[in-house]
């Protein structure tokens, strides 16, 4: 305890020396000796208390010697003996006999009697848990939110940990033999006051908190005699302390002792603000090393500490062993295929891949992909803030295409739809070139493919034909430049108005560099010089016209009209129609141009390059209007591909002749204990399936809430006990979900459904959900179920269906808001509800909002809201309400009336199912669950226009670590669908990840999680711009339930292709890799089999190895060898959800049957390791 530190610190060794000779009046054993392992008796209570305290108040000095000098401090039980002399209420002498003097009369009188025990419950749970043991085991402090210690009766605490341990609650015994803080310690009260009286209890000169009454030290005698009995028998309050400090502004939390006990439930306390914590030393860990890692972790996070007393200057040596390097190589802006070894020929061109010729018809398919990654340039081409492929790009296709089949010229080319560029990940193109006609011609069409999407979008579609003798110029003379009579034309400001307006044009598409105007009216010409940027002069030899100048030659009509400022309009036209264009030379990279108009409303176009060479002509070009509507409506059509519905698929049908299998039913958490007692005991055998029948009581004051709970006791139960692994658990329900009519009719049970499958992706292959029919039996029905392998099945009449993720049919039309008059957003001053206030104004045009929120117009950002929106012309009312309370939305509504409802309110919430408490439950749903209930029951005689409820994917497929979010939305989803069965309004949509932004639900999940959402289930982050889009298209759809959420379907593809699972739900999208065929000697033994052979190291070293490759691919590693064997894996981002995830793929790969606590119990690689050795 503390002996590297003594031969390392001197100021350490100095107050130990000085605790020494305070403790020696009193004590018959030498300290040092005790620190230094030389003497075996920290097994005594009356040796390991007053070295512990020795140890505390030496750490407090060194601390203050580097610079952290406490502004407060605090004590845990005996703990707060060194607080008080640290403090300077009790000096080292009289603090030294305290500890010294009550550890003997503890070792004397009660040691033997009782025990206690850290317990992974917050407070009032603890309380209620522990009624069977009433006045024989007692909570003796309480030290955070969610972990209490108790304390009794040996026997009486043997049974409470058993019981407690058996329904899934984390205990872990104080190895102590005696039960401070409870009523044996009245058995010593005398004794202490006579050995503790004459204590000189002085004003503390270090603000002291007491942990015993919460208050504040502050006069001398105090700390007395008396004082310190109360100490060791009253309750610890050591969190509610905490929590009373960082109240008070205090910041960073010191442990200082021989092992941080106390960091755990401060981090606790700590998580939502900016405060930090560290402890000193650790068990087995008490060197220097340590310290200074603490004070390091301490100094990272803004703690001033002073390194030149720390560390002074020395000399040092340098490695004798050459760096470690690792490449981190730059990854290519595209991964490069050639196209000759896919049996295709190159096409040579930037925007094209390949080329494959069709024998049976004599036609060409050319293919590519477009990305902003792959083509920056592209980028440069936006309009009204949408990236699309400017029209001269797709002649460019076109051109190219026909040059391959001896057809150079561009008879017409009419654009039908935009081909919009997504701003992350890419579409593929392809264009066919038909085969020969009598004449030579041959069609052309120009496709594109969202990464994400099934169906292809024809964007293009015309004619090449062969080519004759190049079209003179109209005998007109480039070589007289500028032409005679061309007025110059001041352009400076032309590409602002034309931004203005909503061509965003970027740098490489900013191409006009002068223009001159002849004539008027229908004789007006436009003369220009257009040069590309110098960056991108030499990707244009490579190129027949590169689109960006072609671009701009044409565009140089609006720039000269731009020029006029004042007279310019607002309207956005792209090209619709070309005819006759021909490419007469390739790779220019400057033009000069001739522009005139040989019909009202088209354009003609002459151009040569510097040397007067011709480079194009074109006949015609034909442009057309472009509605905001229109350009909304082709972006959303990128983004809705990433909506998706819920269908209920056709399985089998029930098999009546299928045996029904041994089943027992079970309702409550105790029924659940007593059959896996049962089991274990041999005195049944294990059922093949349990049965619980979920269905709510009307009765219940808050049915919903009460039905989940039940269903939560349940679950816990069932994955903490042992015993029952071979057996499935059936969640029964009826009604919870749309299988069949698509009619919920127990929208209640439906949040069962959406706690039960965050359950299910935690632990695989323990539970089933079933929904069936109101008056179906269910016996009949488990053979099928079980039989058909889902995790989550609804029989309607004999059908069996099960839950698969699918496209949304996107509307044809642009979406409209449905809405007479005001619209009501329920937190509606968040990140949601802010973003779609904004756009239900400017893009749908509603007048009339009204906000609702817990802090109305005291919410960061409300104020700067209103006046963004007032400024578009809308009448905005922000209201402070909660919409959980009944009577608040009652109010609410009865004076604002609204004919819409958009409820976005909802706090985000996670915990693995095994840590979910009821507390936690009510929490989530209360402005989830009982704010949609009132706005459903309440809104019923206003004929709302819409109802559209804000719910989340974690509720359909993604819940692990957040069973209690994924209930409260799974219910807004079952209501949705109730009340669409009542012929009412009502939609729910299920967001999949958003970006992050300055708080609310959009900023309610860290990297880690995000980044495990990604891995596991493939979503990707929306910009706020792209869930708008899929908003308007879900709209548009009108189905009850949709799934707006970017996935990443070619990684899952990628994954499942490698043997990865696919989670059920995506299976429609995603197909499951097929089972490689194996030969018989290449089929994996099992692991107790593989390691039979081994020797005792070898053993352990390969089963080292699979847990650190298990550990990497939890974290996303790189490889396995960056997890160091020793490391605590909770040091290094694991979490409660992390460690379930290292527990099923270790389960999974050893075949072996491992407890839900396996990662906690053994929390470093090498631990785990060992564990399966000993399984193994």
């Amino acid at each position: 305890m503390g002996r590297e530190l003594l031969d390392a610190s001197p100021v350490f060794a100095e107050r130990i020396a000085e605790c020494a000779a305070a403790l020696a009046p009193w004590t018959d054993w030498p300290l040092l000796d005790v620190l230094r392992g030389e003497a075996d008796l920290l097994d005594r209570v009356d040796v390991l208390q007053p070295a512990s305290f020795a140890v505390m108040v030496g750490l407090a000095a060194v601390w203050a010697s580097a610079g952290v000098v406490p502004d407060a401090v605090l004590g845990h039980s005996q703990g707060e003996i060194a607080a008080a002399c640290v403090s300077g209420a009790l000096s080292l002498e009289d603090a030294a006999k305290v500890v010294a003097l009550r550890s003997q009369a503890i070792a004397a009188k009660l040691s033997g009697r009782g025990g206690m025990a850290s317990v992974q419950l917050a407070e009032d749970d603890a309380v209620r848990h522990l009624v069977p043991w009433d006045g024989r085991v007692e909570i003796a402090a309480v030290n955070g939110p969610s972990s209490v210690v108790i304390a009794g009766d040996a026997e009486a605490l043997d049974e409470a940990l058993d019981t407690l341990s058996g329904q899934g609650v984390r205990v872990r015994r104080v190895a102590v033999d005696y039960a401070s803080h409870t009523r044996h310690v009245e058995d010593i009260e005398e004794t202490l006051a006579e050995a503790l009286a004459g204590l000189d209890a002085r004003a503390p000169l270090v603000p002291f908190l007491s942990t015993l009454t919460g208050e504040w030290i502050r006069d001398a005698g105090i700390v007395d005699g008396g004082y310190w009995y109360r100490n060791l028998r009253g309750q610890v309050g050591f969190g509610p302390a905490a929590e009373e400090l960082l109240r008070q502004g205090h910041g960073v939390f010191v442990e200082v002792s021989a092992h941080p006990v106390l960091v755990q439930p401060i981090t606790e306390l700590i998580e939502d603000t900016d405060a930090v914590v560290a402890g000193s030393l650790r068990r087995d860990d008490g060197g220097p090393r340590r310290l200074l890692t603490s004070m390091a972790e301490l100094f990272v996070r803004g703690v001033e500490v002073e390194w030149a007393t720390v560390v002074p200057p020395a000399r040092v040596d340098l490695p004798a062993y050459a760096f470690d390097h690792q490449h981190y190589w730059l990854r290519p802006a595209e991964p490069a295929t050639d196209a000759v070894s896919l049996g295709l020929a190159g096409a040579d061109h930037p925007l094209l891949g390949a080329v494959v010729e069709l024998p049976q018809s004599d036609g060409l398919v050319f293919t590519s992909r477009l990305s902003v990654r792959s083509h920056p340039w592209l980028a440069d081409h936006a309009v009204r803030d949408v990236v699309i492929v400017p029209g001269t790009g797709l002649v460019e296709l076109a051109v190219r295409a026909g040059d391959e089949a001896g057809c150079p010229v561009l008879d017409e080319l009419v654009i039908e739809a935009p081909l919009v560029v997504p701003r992350s990940g890419g579409v593929r193109v392809q264009v066919a070139l038909g085969g020969p006609g009598e004449d030579g011609a041959r069609t052309v069409d120009v496709h594109s493919l969202r990464e994400d999407a099934d169906t292809w979008t024809r964007h293009a579609t015309g004619v090449v034909v062969p080519g004759g003798l190049p079209r003179a110029a109209d005998g007109f003379d480039f070589a007289a430049w500028p032409p005679p009579g061309a007025q110059p034309v001041d352009i400076s400001g032309a590409y602002d108005v034309l931004a203005d307006v909503g061509y965003g044009y970027g740098p490489a598409f900013r191409a006009v560099r002068a223009v001159w105007r002849r004539g008027t009216g229908d004789q007006a010409e436009t003369f220009a010089e257009i040069a590309l940027p110098e960056e991108h002069r030499e990707e244009a030899g490579r190129f027949g016209i590169h689109p960006a100048l072609l671009d701009a030659a044409l565009h140089s009509t609006m720039v000269s009209a731009a020029a006029d400022t004042e007279s310019y309009g607002d309207e956005v036209r792209l090209p619709f129609a070309w005819n006759g264009l021909r490419l007469h030379a390739a790779g220019a990279s400057a033009l000069r141009v001739r522009v005139a108009k040989p019909e009202r409303d088209s354009l003609s176009l002459q151009a040569v390059d510097e040397t007067g060479g011709l480079v194009v002509t074109l006949d015609a070009l034909v442009g057309r209007p472009v509605s905001n509507e229109q350009l909304t409506a082709a972006a959303g059509s990128v983004h809705a591909g990433s909506l998706y519905r819920v269908d209920w698929t056709p399985l089998s049908q029930v098999d009546t002749a299928r045996p029904v299998p041994s089943w027992v039913p079970v309702a409550t958490a105790e029924q659940v204990a007593t059959l896996a007692d049962d089991v274990l005991s041999g005195v049944a055998g294990a059922p093949a399936v349990a049965v619980m029948d979920a269905v709510g009581d009307a009765a219940d004051e808050d049915p919903v809430l009460a039905l989940t709970v039940r269903v939560l006791d349940v679950v816990q139960c069932w994955l903490a006990g042992g015993g029952l692994e071979a057996t499935k658990l059936a969640i029964v329900t009826r009604g919870a979900v749309p299988a069949g009519d698509g009619a919920v009719t127990d929208p209640a049970a439906a949040a069962v459904w959406g706690l039960v499958r965050a359950a299910q992706a935690e632990n695989p292959d323990r539970i089933v959900l079933l929904d069936v029919e109101p008056a179906a039996e269910v016996p009949p029905l488990l053979g099928s179920v079980l039989a058909g392998g889902e995790p989550q099945v609804a029989v309607r009449g004999t059908t069996l269906s099960i839950p698969r993720l699918a496209r949304a049919t996107r509307p044809d039309t642009p979406a409209v808001f449905p809405a007479r008059g005001p619209v009501l957003v329920t937190g509606g001053t968040g990140s949601l509800g802010g973003l779609v206030a904004r756009h239900l104004v400017e893009r749908h045009g509603v007048r009339q909002l009204l906000l609702a929120s817990r802090r109305g117009l005291d919410a960061d950002g409300a104020k700067d809201l209103v006046t963004d929106l007032t400024a578009q012309g809308a009448d905005v009312s922000v209201v402070a309400c909660d919409v959980s309370d009944r009577g608040q939305v009652a109010s609410l509504l009865d004076r604002h009336r609204p004919t819409a409802v958009v409820h976005t309110a909802g706090v985000p919430d996670a915990g693995v199912i095994g840590t979910v408490t009821p507390e936690q439950l009510a929490g989530v749903f209360a402005p989830k669950v009982a704010a949609a209930r009132h706005l459903d029951e309440l809104t019923r005689d206003l004929e709302l226009d819409a109802f559209v409820v804000y719910s989340s994917v974690s509720a359909v497929f993604m819940g692990a670590g957040s069973g209690g979010y994924a209930a409260a939305n799974a219910y807004l989803d079952g209501l949705v669908a109730h009340r669409r069965a009542a012929g009412l309004p009502g939609q729910s949509l299920a967001w999949g990840l958003w970006e992050q932004t300055t708080g609310g639900m959009a900023a309610g999940t860290d990297e880690a999680a995000r980044a495990r959402m990604n891995r596991r289930g493939g979503l990707v982050a929306m910009k706020p711009e792209e869930g708008l889009a899929l908003f308007d298209a879900a709209i548009g759809s009108g189905a009850a339930l949709l799934v707006p959420a970017q996935l990443d379907l070619r990684g899952l593809r990628a994954d499942a292709a490698g043997g990865a699972e696919v989670p059920y739900l995506l299976r429609g999208l995603v197909r499951t890799g097929r089972q490689q065929a194996r030969a018989a000697s290449t089929v994996e033994e099992d692991w107790t089999g593989r390691l039979a052979g081994l020797e005792p190291g070898e053993r352990a070293k390969v089963l080292l190895d699979l847990v650190r490759a298990q550990v990497a691919a939890v974290l996303g590693y790189r490889a396995a060898d960056q997890v160091d064997r020793d490391q605590g894996l909770f040091e290094i981002g694991f979490d409660s959800l992390t460690a379930i995830e290292l527990r099923n793929r270790l389960r999974a790969r050893t075949g072996r049957k491992l407890a839900p606590s396996v990662v906690f119990d053994h929390p470093t690689p090498a631990l785990l390791a060992a564990h399966l050795t000993e399984l193994l």
